[in-house]
C-alpha cells in the first residue's frame, strides 16, 4: 500500500482506497510518479482483434483511471485508439493521468508503415492532440527506432522535431520504443540527456529474458524503463495468440502447452504471466494492453493481490518444465507483413 497520495490523484474522482493500494514508482529522471501498471492504448482499437468492443473500452479506460492506473500509451498505429481515449478522457479530469503517444510508425501497408522525417512527425503529433482533444501529452515516443534506416534519422532529424514540441509546452519528455534492445540502448546512449525514457516490449517475460542485458546501462543513462507486452502478444494467455503471431513453431508450441496446463489447473497464464514481469527489478511500470474490465480486474489483482497457492505452483512448475529457455523471434521489420 502507497504511503502517499499521488500527484495525480483527484478527490471525488478516484477510488481513495484503489490509489493507496496502488505502488507509484519514478520514471527515471523525470520527477513523475507512475502506477505499476500501465494502460496501453493498442488494444483499444480494432488492430489486433476485429470484434473490440468501443464502448467497453472507454468504460475500461474510466475505470483503470479511478483504480489508480496513471500512465496511459498510445499510438497513431493503433488504429483508432487515440480517437477512442480522446472520447474516454473527456470524462476525466486531466491532473489524473500522464499520457504518452508516438510518430513514426503509422499505416498497416508495409510499404506506408514507417516514416521517420521531420515533416511526417511534425503533422503526425499534431493531429494526435486533435484526435486526444489535449492541448499537450507528456510523452512523445519515435515508435520502433529498431525499423528505421539507420538511428542518425531518429535523432537528427525526428527527435529534434519532439524536442520543438517540448520547447513549446505540447509535451514534457521524449521517450524511445522498440524490440531490438541492443538498438534501444544505442539510440539512448547516442541520445544521452535528448532521450528520458525507453519502452521495450515483450522482451522480459516468461519466454523472453533479453532486457535484463541492459538494464544496468539503462539505470546508468538515467532513462525511465517501460516494460511492455508481459503476454507476448498474446502467446502467454489461455486463449492463446492470433494467427500472425510472429513467434517460431517451437515458441508457439511452448505457449500452447502452457496455457493448456493453466487450463487444467483452473488458472490464467495471463495473470501468472503478468506477475512474473512485475518482478523486474528497475522497471518504472509494466505496460499491459487491456481491452476490456474483465481483464483489468484480472491484471489488477496480480498487482495488489499477487498470486493465490495454487497460482503460485503454477507458475513454478511452469518455469521448472515449460518455460525453461528464452527465445525471441526476427526483428521489427521483418514482422511488418502480419498486419496486412
Amino acid at each position: 500500500m502507497s504511503n502517499s497520495l499521488p500527484a495525480t490523484f483527484v478527490k471525488g474522482f478516484h477510488d481513495e482506497e484503489q490509489v493507496r493500494r496502488m505502488e507509484y514508482r519514478e520514471l527515471g529522471s523525470t520527477g513523475l510518479r507512475v502506477s505499476k501498471i500501465a494502460l496501453g492504448g493498442a488494444t483499444l482499437s480494432n488492430l489486433f482483434d476485429d470484434d473490440f468492443d468501443r464502448e467497453e473500452g472507454i468504460r475500461t479506460v474510466h475505470e483503470a483511471i479511478k483504480s489508480g492506473i496513471n500512465y496511459i500509451d498510445t499510438a497513431p498505429f493503433y488504429g483508432k485508439s487515440e480517437e477512442l481515449l480522446g472520447q474516454a478522457l473527456k470524462d476525466v479530469p486531466r491532473e489524473a493521468y500522464y499520457i504518452a503517444t508516438k510518430v513514426a510508425r503509422y499505416e498497416r501497408d508495409p510499404a506506408k508503415m514507417f516514416n521517420y522525417t521531420g515533416e511526417k512527425a511534425r503533422a503526425s503529433v499534431k493531429r494526435s492532440l486533435d484526435l486526444l482533444g489535449l492541448d499537450s501529452v507528456d510523452v512523445l515516443q519515435v515508435h520502433d527506432v529498431d525499423a528505421a534506416p539507420s538511428l542518425d534519422i531518429v535523432l537528427n532529424e525526428t527527435i529534434p522535431v519532439l524536442e520543438e514540441y517540448v520547447k513549446a509546452g505540447k509535451a514534457r519528455f521524449i521517450g524511445i520504443t522498440g524490440y531490438d534492445v541492443d538498438i534501444l540502448k544505442e539510440c539512448a546512449e547516442r541520445g544521452k540527456g535528448r532521450i528520458q525514457l525507453v519502452l521495450s516490449y515483450a522482451r522480459y517475460t516468461l519466454v523472453d529474458n533479453t532486457l535484463l542485458r541492459h538494464m544496468k546501462a539503462f539505470r546508468e543513462l538515467g532513462v525511465g524503463v517501460i516494460c511492455a507486452a508481459a503476454h507476448s502478444l498474446g502467446l502467454l494467455t489461455n486463449r492463446g495468440p492470433a494467427a500472425w503471431h510472429p513467434g517460431s513453431p517451437e515458441l508457439l508450441e511452448v505457449g500452447k502447452r502452457g496455457s493448456e496446463i493453466c487450463r487444467q489447473r483452473g488458472v490464467e497464464l495471463g495473470k501468472l504471466a503478468m506477475y512474473y514481469t512485475m518482478q523486474l527489478d528497475g522497471a518504472a511500470t509494466f505496460l499491459i494492453g487491456i481491452p476490456n474490465r474483465q481483464l483489468l480486474r484480472i491484471n489488477l489483482d496480480a498487482v495488489l493481490n499477487g498470486l493465490t497457492s495454487n497460482e503460485q505452483e503454477v507458475l513454478i512448475y511452469l518455469r521448472e518444465n515449460v518455460f525453461t529457455k528464452s527465445y525471441s523471434w526476427c526483428s521489427t521489420l521483418e514482422t511488418v507483413n502480419m498486419f496486412k
